[in-house]
């Protein structure tokens, strides 16, 4: 009977900051391979609402499989817990930051930290769903705060938020966003009447009144002034 295969190319430890090895981080750089850690998960907590103890979660990534043992002797050797087989690092790289558990507390994925040419980014990309999501609740935002220019929009982003809104807009959204602006700058300016100053004056050069009235109102009152003369002439 063949034994299966229990090689994986991607794994997943835990570093306790009381027990794992001072210089942890330079150990596994020192293997040159690529891999993650998590922000310090700090405010993690039990079913029962006591405060889990602050740990790291770390991905490892290597280029061939890699036997339980021999990860286990990178684990042994930096006081962190036993390995487990990674069944995708995409997941545990969004976990990291609890993305997908609002259940839980949540973190910041500008502090997930890739080490050995690991894109942090690149794991984080959203999916076509996601991202549709993203982009409806700009338009909203828009919408809501009658925002007109893309700078606006992209300085809110870029400290509001930083982690979903902003990369997206950077990379992908950018020209539906600014045709969505673009055609709400058009229609304020179509809905725009301009004040224009409105002086009359007598025969003799006396200033009747003076005044701002719009351009509505003054076309309205130029087309009344033939009524009126014609009144005036059949009286």
């Amino acid at each position: 009977m063949q034994r299966k295969d229990d090689r994986s190319r991607v794994w997943t430890f835990v570093c306790y900051p009381e027990s794992v090895r001072e210089g942890w981080r330079d150990a596994l750089d020192d293997l040159h391979i690529a891999w993650a850690e998590s922000p310090l998960h700090d405010k993690d907590t039990n079913a029962d609402g006591t405060v889990k103890k602050p740990h790291w979660h770390v991905l490892l990534v290597f280029d061939g499989k890699k036997s339980y043992e021999q990860v286990s002797e990178i684990t042994d050797s930096i006081g962190a817990t036993i390995p487990q087989r990674c069944a995708s690092a995409k997941g545990l790289v969004r976990y990291m930051a609890h993305l997908d558990n609002p259940d839980k507390a949540q973190y910041s994925v500008s502090d997930i930290i890739g080490h050995g040419g690991l894109d942090v980014a690149e794991y984080l990309r959203p999916t076509s769903a996601t991202r549709y999501e993203m982009i409806r609740e700009m338009m909203d935002y828009i919408a809501a705060n009658d925002i007109i220019e893309m700078e606006d929009l992209l300085l809110y982003a870029a400290h509001e938020r930083y982690d979903d809104w902003f990369p997206l807009l950077c990379d992908s959204c950018a020209y539906v966003i600014g045709a969505m602006l673009k055609s709400r700058r058009h229609r304020a300016d179509r809905q725009t009447v301009p004040e224009v100053r409105v002086v009359r004056v007598s025969d003799s050069g006396e200033i009747l009144s003076d005044g701002v009235a719009s351009a509505s109102d003054e076309t309205s009152s130029s087309a009344s002034k033939p009524e009126q003369e014609g009144a005036n002439g059949s009286s």
